[in-house]
């Protein structure tokens, strides 16, 4: 007579996981995996909440203006309700990017150095300067950028880019100090720390084989870090870009000290400016009207919402350089 099926099994095999290992988990580890996952539902209520109490205190606005002319709109006065966001919007686009454009060749030169290039002894050091620089509270970067980069701005910085680049829109105007350019200087300078701690972790992680393999190829040092190491990390890089530009959009009280608060749209660098924290900070505590209540209300969800955009817009260009650049098929 045959040997059954369950006889056949060769000694030594190791027989195949039941399909329903995952209801047999032990108990320990359903009741740890429940509590995560409400853990991580409850960001995502709490969100929802702020946008829907948002969405509640700005339903007046929309009685005395569309949705659309508040956001186009370029005139704020709430002495006759009349609110427009434009300013508003364009003065966070500004110096969040400028900030980033300071920021992040500065952040990740700083990583490069310490992880590729830095002797030993003053990896630690560098270190705990950048971790310091990241512990300063915001008003006491307002307080510096008042008092030590408006003038030197002003004085030195200001003039020479209106001699060298005066016919670029970017740097017409006087110098005034106050502006576009010392919020977004402050913000890289406030940014930095986190650009730059990621990048250091990121680079960190880079195979030393990688570097050796370059090396072997008879690449020099800087032609391996920019062949080799920046590559594999180009998407850690980026991860610790969007978080620098988080801090940069939500950004209250070291811009408002700095920017000169007018709502302006201006393609100037030197010329003072608005942003959509600043106005909320200044402007909330002394709104007395419902109508000014619900337009203060309706660019937190403007902030809100341009928040989303960009870490979006963030996420698909991550995506896009993980997946490097399409072959030619042959």
């Amino acid at each position: 007579m045959l040997p059954s099926a369950e006889t056949t099994t060769p000694p030594g095999s190791v027989e195949a996981p039941s399909p329903q290992g995952s209801s047999t988990r032990a108990p320990g580890d359903r009741i740890w995996g429940f509590t995560l996952a409400v853990l991580g539902g409850t960001i995502l209520v709490v969100a929802g909440l702020v946008v829907i109490e948002l969405f509640g205190v700005s339903r007046p606005l929309g009685k005395t203006i569309s949705p659309l002319a508040f956001l186009t709109g370029q005139n704020w006065d709430p002495t006759t309700n009349s609110f427009g966001a434009l300013p508003f919007i364009y003065g966070t686009v500004v110096t969040s990017v400028l900030s980033m454009v300071i920021a992040v060749p500065l952040s990740v030169g700083m990583a490069v150095f310490l992880v590729e290039m830095a002797p030993s002894w003053l990896r630690p050091i560098v270190s705990f300067l950048v971790e310091t620089l990241a512990a300063i509270p915001s008003v006491v970067f307002g307080l510096w950028g008042l008092f030590v980069l408006v003038p030197w701005l002003r004085s030195g910085v200001e003039p020479f880019l209106g001699k060298t680049l005066g016919f670029l829109p970017l740097f017409q105007g006087p110098p005034v100090g106050l502006g576009y350019l010392a919020a977004g200087v402050i913000l890289a300078v406030m940014t930095l720390p986190t650009i730059s701690s990621v990048s250091v972790e990121v680079l960190k992680t880079v195979p030393q084989p990688l570097r050796e393999a370059a090396f072997g190829l008879g690449a020099t040092r800087w032609e391996a870090i920019r062949m080799a190491v920046l590559p594999y990390a180009r998407k850690g890089i980026l991860g610790g870009a969007i978080l620098g530009l988080g801090r940069a959009l939500g950004e209250t009280m070291a811009v408002t000290m700095v920017i000169g608060n007018a709502p302006d749209i201006r393609a100037s660098l030197f010329a003072p400016g608005y942003t959509l924290p600043a106005v909320i900070a200044n402007e909330f505590a002394e709104a007395t009207g419902a109508v000014h209540v619900a337009a203060l209300a309706g660019l937190g969800l403007v902030l809100f919402g341009l928040t989303l955009v960009l870490n979006a817009l963030a996420r698909v260009l991550i995506q896009a350089v993980a997946r490097g650049p399409k072959r030619a098929h042959a």
